[in-house]
């Protein structure tokens, strides 16, 4: 297991001074990227290789928000290896070991000179350490998300910088981003789900398609020819404890 321990900043807060959907995507993306980096397996070492890990699925379950200034430690480990694919847990726990959000994610291996996924080998995967943890006790969510048959179409999001990431595409969090954009205002987000399917760039026009259906919110981010780009699930609940 690989952690480390934060503090809730202004920056990463909403309106109601709790973390944010995306600051705990961001904080689990850092995450396992400072792993990569720690066992020099991050960015320098992919792009030498001709290699990045790219996002498959998420499935974030959000017991607690934190708050401003709330002491977090921040943890992830991967579980398995198969094929082309990796698999890994997050927690964001407080101090006291208590879960505030659990999270699944897969992951898949990409030549990026030819454009083709590939198997992971022994040597892209020395120092995980994999095995040696548990996987994390949760109810799985499969990897697909079903797209509804009606749905309420938004104007076009034309990608821009800011979005970018340094694989030269829309980062993982920024489809959150944009889908909590043209959902209603003030909703409480207990589970999230997203399914990336291709990848946006810089000056792509992506095209939400909204669904709801039992509290439970299904966004689709489309082309220009009503292909997904990527595909946000998300279920609504009470604020109890955060």
């Amino acid at each position: 297991m690989y952690s480390f321990d934060s503090r809730v900043r202004y920056s990463e807060v909403d309106e109601n001074r709790k973390l944010s959907l995306t600051g705990v995507i961001n904080y689990m993306q850092d995450c396992s990227t400072f792993q990569s980096e720690d066992l020099n397996m991050g960015i320098d070492y992919l792009t030498e290789k001709h290699r990045a890990w790219l996002l498959s699925s998420w499935q974030i379950i959000v017991d607690r928000y934190p708050k401003l200034g709330e002491r977090i430690v921040v943890s992830t480990w991967p579980y398995d290896f198969k094929g082309i694919y990796g698999y890994r847990n997050f927690t964001i726990q407080d101090p006291e070991g208590h879960y505030l959000v659990r999270a699944n994610s897969n992951w898949f291996f990409f030549d990026t000179e030819h454009g083709v996924p590939v198997r992971v080998g022994e040597e892209d995967i020395r120092g995980y350490g994999v095995g040696q943890e548990e996987k994390l006790p949760m109810d799985y969510a499969p990897r697909r998300i079903p797209l509804p048959a009606e749905y309420e179409e938004y104007p076009a999001i034309a990608v821009a910088a800011h979005h970018i990431d340094t694989n030269h595409h829309v980062n993982n969090a920024q489809y959150v981003e944009i889908a909590r954009e043209v959902l209603p205002a003030g909703l409480i987000i207990r589970e999230l789900r997203v399914e990336y399917k291709k990848a946006a760039v810089l000056g792509d026009q992506i095209i939400p398609r909204v669904s709801v259906e039992d509290e439970c919110y299904t966004v689709a981010l489309c082309d220009t020819e009503g292909k997904s780009y990527a595909v946000v699930w998300l279920r609504t609940g009470v604020a109890v404890h955060g």
